[in-house]
């Protein structure tokens, strides 16, 4: 092996999962080409922590530039890679990549299918969490946020709606609607924290109340569910907003209903009981339906991947290969073509957070890096690279840029006077970087 020859690998996406994992390819010796739908690169880091999370932000940026220093990682930014994307696999393969490690999240969305999902002031949790942190193009959209809110969920998401709708909107009341009950809400009480205050804890008393008999049937304590709900008090932030913020549990949507104009007017919803089935608690419809009247119903359910990529899917994630050549801890992170391996929410959607995303990313990589080892090295032709993506002739980010862009939206938040500014736009952010489509594209070195 000479001294310029190296393993080349693409990784797909630029959030935690395909940040780290780079790293762990680059630091291991391999010639890594990272390629990145967004402008920015840290997907749900930059874009789905809540905004006034600062410390945490800065703190995740700070080792992503880190990475993103790396010599042996090439950043193309403003790229989509898929079967309809800028680039497809094929297309990277043709360059030499060895290997493809994709990591672009889960960015489809999971709807349940019922009527009037269609309606204006219907909507899924992550379009809105993309929309108040500012990612483009989700930042131009039109949303009908009314003065009653449904957010269907129990979990963290649904808890940074309701915090968005009730600190910044200030909205009427959010009614969390909960299939099963309170035992088994997934929110931490950190993330509580910030709207208990808002909590109608006179209307929990009663929703306790009214589905104790259902929780004791199966050996669940009422009491002590809501001694965890209530456990976020001690520290609860000062409310700013009158809002009213109630739950509804043991209730599931069945369809939504609007106006002659198409806007949401009601959401139907249908009474469960639990039932224990194989060691867990189930939930299960009565067939005894009511209606709430809200102008808006939000889905915080969970995501899947993108159908539109090109690898196969099922069960809302991409096919993985059950028998596979390189698990880590046990795990299989190969798709069924050998060159392809997924990592983070690409390999398993809506699962843990940042911490989540970083691990499984670098064990992706390990697999990664275990497949390359049945390779010869080769000298990577990043002139040729390079071409192919300038002859897309659209702006390319690349990591000058990105420092480029840093500078500006700091010193534009300085002049302003507030923690954290962001452009809203896409050509706002390539303005300030001084791309235009016509821009050259440097050849890494």
């Amino acid at each position: 092996m000479t001294a310029t020859q190296q393993y080349f690998v693409a990784v797909i996406g630029a959030g935690p999962a395909g940040l780290f994992g780079a790293r762990e390819l680059a630091n291991k010796g391999a010639r890594v080409l990272l390629l990145n739908r967004d402008i920015k690169p840290g997907g749900l880091a930059e874009y789905g922590i809540y905004p006034n999370k600062y410390t945490m932000k800065n703190g995740l940026r700070k080792q992503f530039r880190q990475i993103l220093e790396l010599p042996n990682i090439d950043y193309y930014g403003n790229i989509t890679v898929g079967a309809q994307g800028d680039l497809t696999l094929d297309d990277l393969r043709a360059l030499g990549v060895q290997a493809i490690l994709v990591t672009v999240g889960a960015q489809g969305t999971k709807w349940l299918g019922l009527p009037g999902e269609d309606l204006q002031g219907v909507y899924h949790a992550k379009d809105v969490v993309y929309y108040y942190n500012h990612l483009p193009p989700f930042s131009q959209k039109s949303f009908r946020f009314g003065k009653r809110c449904a957010v269907i969920g129990a979990g963290n998401v649904m808890l940074d709606i309701t915090h968005y709708l009730t600190r910044e909107l200030k909205v009427d009341e959010v009614i969390a609607v909960v299939r099963r009950g309170p035992t088994e809400i997934k929110f931490e009480k950190k993330e509580m924290e910030y709207v208990i205050d808002n909590l109608d804890q006179a209307a929990l008393d009663a929703e306790i109340q009214r589905v104790a008999p259902i929780m004791e049937a199966v050996h669940q304590d009422p009491q002590a569910a809501k001694a965890t709900i209530l456990e976020a008090l001690p520290k609860a932030l000062p409310k700013v907003s009158d809002t009213r913020f109630r739950f509804e549990f043991l209730a599931s949507p069945v369809q939504m209903i609007g106006d002659e104009n198409g806007k949401l007017t009601q959401v139907e919803i249908e009474d469960n009981i639990l039932v224990e089935a194989n060691g867990d608690t189930k939930a299960r419809g009565t067939g005894n339906k009511r209606r709430m009247d809200v102008e808006t119903v939000i889905f915080a359910i969970g995501d899947k991947v993108d159908e539109s990529f090109g690898l196969a899917i099922e069960w809302n994630e991409f096919v993985k290969n059950q028998h596979p050549r390189f698990p880590i801890d046990g795990i299989s992170y190969e798709a069924p073509a050998e060159d392809v391996f997924v990592g983070g929410w690409s390999r398993q959607a809506s699962t843990g957070l940042v911490g989540y995303a970083r691990k499984d990313g670098t064990n992706a990589a390990r697999a990664v890096w275990q497949y390359l080892q049945t390779k010869q090295p080769l000298e990577p032709n990043l002139k040729v690279a390079a071409e192919k993506i300038k002859s897309l002739n659209k702006p390319v980010v690349m990591k000058d840029d990105i420092k480029k862009l840093e500078a500006v939206e700091i010193a534009e938040a300085q002049k302003r006077g507030i923690e954290e500014f962001k452009f809203d736009t896409n050509d706002d952010m390539l303005q300030a970087m001084g791309l235009t489509v016509t821009a050259e594209i440097k050849t890494p070195l």
